[in-house]
């Protein structure tokens, strides 16, 4: 363990040194601070940690600090949602066996008509045919427009260079790519309808939100990215217990079990996962454990 730590260490370090020669993109000037919490037992011993992540980024953004160094180098294990991020042909394999299934109405029919013109700028702009999501089902359409979304890029993704920092042996998966697109899967059709609408109604202010989001992660300001006044998606009472809340209790569940035994885990999922009265920290805080925010 004492080598892997300071092989760890070192790791970060010298890509801390390496990102912080060239200029940082917009909103990302200034100390990085994302969010990291300490786990402590009832004897007041440090268990664990948990750290918000994002699964993309700019190229340039250093994220690194020397907090997050000493606390990943102490810990005996990474947890992580998904394990095999790098492995884009499996992860696509396992979209691809549950996104299409008996023919369905096109995607246009299945949003309400007021965002039928919205959905149809936005299929444009991602240079997509008229008709190119019309045999997904309804939540494999909607995670695709989500990308739409994104201005970073998922190999800068937090999560993914923790993986490789960390070396598979030493990671645990909450989830898995499988499980977790059967969460989207199992939706009713009415809810994969709800996560499509509020997709769409997310994305008309994506460029701002998008890199917002982003910034207020790099400095660690993770309240507003569970806040339902800031995302259609979690404003919907079904869609926010299945997609954020119950996974939330699940995995403080698998945590608590895990803060049991002798492994120290670096527990990293994203950060919207840490804040509020349903996140990570104030599930693991009323099963007993202290959780300190040390960055």
């Amino acid at each position: 363990m004492i080598r892997r730590a300071a092989l760890v260490a070192a790791g970060l370090l010298l890509a801390l040194a390496a990102c912080d020669r060239g200029r940082p993109p917009a909103g990302f000037a200034g100390p990085a601070a994302p969010a990291l919490f300490e786990i402590a037992g009832p004897g007041g011993a440090v268990e664990g940690w948990l750290f918000g992540t994002i699964h993309s980024l700019p190229g340039g953004v250093s994220w690194e600090t020397e907090t997050l160094a000493d606390a990943l180098a102490a810990a005996d294990v990474l947890v992580v949602e998904v394990r095999d991020l790098e492995d884009g042909a499996a992860l696509r394999r396992a979209f691809e066996r549950r996104a299409y299934s008996a023919p369905r109405p096109p995607l246009a029919e299945r949003v309400p008509p007021s965002l039928r013109p919205r959905l149809e700028s936005l299929m444009a702009e991602g240079s997509m045919p008229a008709g190119a999501l019309d045999r997904m089902e309804t939540w494999a359409a909607a995670l695709t427009l989500a990308q739409l979304g994104q201005t970073g890029k998922a190999e800068n993704g937090v999560d993914r260079a923790l993986v490789r920092r960390m070396g598979a042996g030493a990671v645990i998966e909450l989830e898995g790519a499988g499980a977790q697109l059967d969460i989207f899967d199992r939706l009713p059709e009415r809810e994969q309808r709800d996560l499509l609408a509020a997709v769409i109604a997310d994305l008309a202010d994506r460029q701002a939100g998008s890199q917002g989001n982003a910034a207020r992660w790099y400095r660690g300001d993770i309240g507003q990215l569970a806040d339902p006044a800031t995302s259609a998606i979690l404003a919907d009472p079904e869609l926010r217990d299945a997609l954020y809340a119950g996974r939330n209790r699940d995995w403080a569940g698998r945590l608590a079990a895990m803060l049991d035994e002798a492994p120290r885990p670096f527990v990293a999922v994203g950060a919207a996962h840490l804040a509020g009265e349903d996140g990570l920290p104030a599930l693991l805080h009323r099963r007993g454990y202290t959780v300190r925010r040390i960055q």
